[in-house]
């Protein structure tokens, strides 16, 4: 075991797949000469060479269908945005292109890319710095969506992201890239479309994924601490799409209450998808309403005061589930 940075890992992974296949590459802004805008391709230039580490100009659109294009013809990019909200100046490139040439030439042609960089809220960065877009991109058939919330997931996932056949889009976070943990030295991969059951309970499920999450395990501690007969279950999404609705349910099965925690806009989220999902296959299960947490139905503000109304709290979190067990008490 070492102890590793989320940056480190992202890092590791690229690396380790890169020596063991040399069709794969990786490119963005800042990428190279200046080790990635997060230091999250360290080291990579002097290792592979300019001609597997490229830096491009600002221009998402035009090295996103370079990507594309190099896919269809034998390689396996790595796409780096320097933010997914730069992505949407390719969104043309990934959604009528990436996600759907497979389909539209009959299975002639995949697209092994990854298309990754941070997302959501980073602090004091503005309205357009701050925006959370895996609802848009999970609403598009042809796309993986991954969301990692941990360095040790974020190593396993995006070594399974790259050497996945089809388009995954890997989201990371800018305020998760010092985050430290232990990772294993030897070689693991963790599969996409399993959602990891990170802490047992019996009275509610609280299902999250990234950075977020990391504040619905502090609250639920905190409540246990103080009460013994309050025990709360938490599940880490890791993928949205393809979601783990199974182990949503079975989870539902035991507790029969469920609140969903997100950083994104409520209007069409991935909790309004779970929300029905969960009504339709498991609604007998449910003691309760479906409750979510989401950030504010705004763009982000930039004054630290209004963030704190903006953004999803602990203060949020704890009402909420007070509100939830004591209703069934």
């Amino acid at each position: 075991m070492k102890k590793m940075t989320f940056r480190e890992v992202i890092a590791a992974a690229m690396s380790e797949e890169m020596r063991k296949d040399k069709t794969i590459y990786l490119m963005g802004e800042e990428v190279a000469e200046y080790n990635g805008a997060y230091k999250a391709s360290k080291g990579m230039l002097k290792e592979f060479g300019s001609k597997r580490i490229i830096d491009t100009p600002i221009s998402e659109l035009g090295f996103s269908g370079i990507g594309i294009g190099s896919a269809l013809n034998g390689c396996r990019p790595i796409i780096e945005y320097m933010t997914f909200n730069f992505s949407l100046v390719a969104m043309d490139q990934i959604i009528n292109n990436a996600a759907k040439i497979r389909q539209m030439s009959g299975g002639q042609w995949n697209i092994p890319i990854v298309l990754r960089g941070p997302t959501g809220f980073a602090g004091q960065l503005g309205a357009t710095h701050s925006q959370s877009f895996e609802s848009w991109y999970a609403n598009c058939p042809g796309l993986k969506i991954v969301i990692p919330s941990n360095p040790y997931d974020a190593k396993g996932l995006l070594k399974s992201s790259i050497r996945d056949n089809d388009v995954v889009i890997f989201m990371e976070s800018e305020q998760m890239y010092g985050d430290k943990m232990m990772i294993p030295i030897k070689e693991y991969t963790i599969p996409l479309g399993i959602a990891n059951l990170k802490k047992k309970g019996n009275d509610l499920t609280i299902v999250s994924f990234g950075k977020i999450i990391k504040i619905a395990l502090e609250v639920a501690l905190e409540l246990e601490k103080k009460n013994k007969n309050i025990s709360i279950e938490i599940i880490d999404l890791r993928t949205i799409k393809p979601l783990d609705y199974n182990t949503i349910i079975n989870s539902i099965k035991k507790t029969n209450k469920l609140l969903i925690l997100e950083e994104a806009w409520p209007f069409a989220s991935i909790a309004s998808e779970i929300t029905y999902v969960i009504q339709q296959e498991a609604f007998d299960y449910l003691d309760a309403p479906i409750k979510r947490i989401t950030g504010q139905d705004t763009p982000a503000p930039y004054a630290k005061n209004l963030i704190e109304k903006w953004y999803p709290s602990k203060k949020d979190l704890i009402e909420n589930i007070m509100n939830i067990i004591s209703s069934q008490e």
